[in-house]
């Protein structure tokens, strides 16, 4: 497989997952009180969402890099 293809089969996963979830989700961990040896900290939960209009963007240039690198081989 040349780097062509590779990147042309990444675009394409990360698409169709993009697709299918809609987003992602981490926990960030911040330091909300420093008082002296005492801390406390809080985690808080973010979330991404990944627009419809790029995960099919990813889709369609994916395939497009798939068959155009095809081609050139």
């Amino acid at each position: 497989m040349n780097g062509i293809r590779i990147v042309a089969l990444a675009l394409l996963v990360a698409g169709v997952l993009a697709l299918a979830y809609g987003g992602f989700s981490y926990t960030k961990d911040t330091t909300a009180v420093k008082l002296g040896p005492v801390e406390l900290s809080v985690k808080e939960k973010q979330s991404v969402n990944i627009p419809i209009w790029a995960g099919a963007g990813a889709v369609v240039v994916g395939a497009l890099m798939l068959v155009m690198g095809g081609r050139r081989s």
